[in-house]
């Protein structure tokens, strides 16, 4: 009976946790946005985007290549992806849990990498 109660954190940490990663998820959303516009930008440019922040962006993003620029969009789909497989696994109730150790990851980690699915000591192993 004992092995059927698995260690995992509470419905309150889950929603804790669920708030942080779609916060995550929306800024992730506006970055890829972002990107794709300025390597789709066809140099119409409206009022819109007159701010220096903008210009700042329009002009660096001129000098950055769109293949570094594809690969940046690339990798943000990756995190998305991430991100929405932990809203999965909050759902399913085995968020925080470590695939390899089966021990919760550390609150702190996942703080900061929300997305993670390995304890530091599952990452130190496969070194």
């Amino acid at each position: 009976m004992a092995q059927d109660l698995k260690v995992r954190y509470s419905d309150k940490d889950l929603e804790e946790f669920r708030g942080l990663i779609e916060e995550k998820m929306e800024k992730a959303q506006k970055h890829l946005e972002l990107l794709k516009s300025s390597y789709m930008n066809d140099g119409n440019n409206g009022t819109d985007d007159t701010s220096p922040t903008f210009k700042a962006f329009e002009e660096g993003s001129e000098t950055m290549s769109k293949e570094a620029n594809t690969q940046l969009a690339i990798r943000q789909e990756k995190f998305i992806r991430d991100l929405k497989n932990a809203l999965l696994r909050i759902e399913n109730k085995t968020y925080g849990i470590c695939r390899v150790t089966g021990k919760l990851i550390n609150k702190e980690r996942l703080k900061l990498v929300p997305h993670a699915t390995l304890s530091i000591e599952a990452k130190n192993m496969q070194k």
